[in-house]
Parts: structure tokens; C-alpha cells; sequence
């Protein structure tokens, strides 16, 4: 059973199951701040487990955890408190925290969504220096999900192509795909990720390297 009608939930669609509940309805704008809307995923995922106390959940959390200048922002928190409580009303979770989504359609807020339509419009945007970006396929998350669902329990795992990839690196491989030049300025801030994947992650990409995974990304959804 899939809830949520985005980006994530359309991919996770070819592998939809009786006995497993994808909850792929949260706040998907890393920049939000009304209270409102993170009390609404709150509640929504308080009644699906209700409902659905049969069945695994499966949860989307975010890397944006592991990023220290994003680390007290009221949607990183947010999704922590929601790891928290899964942890504490399930009995047979797994939570996924995924990197920066690529899809079609999606939340126009989504890193790779933004940078488009500023390419497209001409708006000037500012790129951390130095900051780490890591990005996934949504069809990369759907597929590992089906394939490795059954080795993890009640678990975080961190999902993303396991290598951190600089803003200034990803627009101008996206010029190059859009063929037309990005209005941006490079600014000295962020930061590069705290983290480290699981070797089931790794070996999941080891035969694509970054440049070939940017490039996969772009020919898909540009």
C-alpha cells in the first residue's frame, strides 16, 4: 500500500505490495516552516499505522540529518521527531534516508527541480562553495527498496549515490544538457556530509561512476 501521489510515490508504484505500507506523503519543501504542515504528516502517519498495524512500514527520512548547516532547520528536526516516534509506536519499521530526489514531476523546491527553472527563467542563484550535494534517482530508491526491503529491521538506512557532488559541478553539467548558460554566483558557505553508507549502498552503484550517474540523472529527467 503506497500513500502519498508525488515524485516518490509514483516510482515506488511497479512495486507496490499488500504487506508493506510506503509512506510517501510527508513535507517534501526542505524549506518549510509552518507548524501546520508538519502537524498534518503527523497525524496522517498516526492513522495509517492505526489502520494498518499488519503490515511494515516504510518510511522516507532525509540525509539532510547528517548536513550541519541544515541540521537545526525546523524540516530537519521535523524529521527527526518523526524517526522518533516511528521508533517508538511500530514494531516492524524501516526508514530510509534518502539523498537529494531526482524524478519527474516532483516538488518544484526539489534541488534538481530548482536549478532547473532558474536556468530556464535566467534568475540569479547563489552556489555554496562548500557545500556537498548527494543526489538518487527516485527509480534507484524504488528499485532498492523491492530488491533489499527484506534485510533490514526496524533500521535507518542511508540511501543516496555515495558521493557528494559540489553545486557549481551539477549546473554546469546541466548547462551542458540544457544547453543554456545558469545566472549564478559562488558564495563561501556549506558544508560537506557527515556520513558514511552502508556497503549494501555501495555495491548497489559500484559500477557507475559520478560523472556517468550526473549524466544518467540529466538524460532521464532533463
Amino acid at each position: 500500500m503506497i500513500i502519498g501521489n508525488g515524485m516518490l510515490a509514483n516510482a515506488l508504484r511497479k512495486h507496490d505490495s499488500d504487506d508493506v505500507l510506503f509512506f510517501a506523503s510527508g513535507v517534501s519543501n526542505s524549506q518549510e516552516t509552518v507548524r501546520a504542515e508538519f502537524e498534518r504528516e503527523i497525524s496522517l502517519l498516526r492513522s495509517a499505522l492505526d489502520h494498518h498495524k499488519d503490515k511494515k512500514l516504510v518510511y522516507f527520512s532525509t540525509c539532510s540529518i547528517y548536513d550541519s548547516s541544515k541540521s537545526a532547520s525546523p524540516y530537519v528536526q521535523h524529521k527527526i521527531n518523526i524517526e522518533h516516534l516511528i521508533s517508538e509506536i511500530s514494531d516492524d519499521f524501516t526508514i530510509f534516508r534518502i539523498g537529494n530526489a531526482v524524478g519527474k514531476g516532483g516538488n518544484p523546491n526539489t534541488l534538481i527541480n530548482f536549478l532547473k527553472n532558474a536556468i530556464e527563467t535566467g534568475k540569479k542563484i547563489s552556489l555554496h562553495k562548500n557545500a556537498g550535494r548527494i543526489l538518487v534517482d527516485a527509480d534507484d530508491i524504488a528499485e532498492f527498496v523491492y530488491s533489499f526491503l527484506n534485510h533490514f529491521n526496524n533500521q535507518r538506512i542511508d540511501f543516496a549515490y555515495p558521493y557528494q557532488f559540489t553545486p557549481l559541478e551539477i549546473i554546469q553539467r546541466m548547462e551542458i544538457f540544457m544547453a543554456k548558460k545558469a545566472n549564478y554566483e559562488t558564495v563561501e558557505k556549506g558544508a560537506l556530509y557527515d556520513m558514511e553508507f552502508d556497503i549494501i549502498v555501495k555495491d548497489y552503484f559500484k559500477d557507475i561512476s559520478p560523472s556517468d550517474y550526473l549524466d544518467k540523472i540529466f538524460r532521464n529527467y532533463l
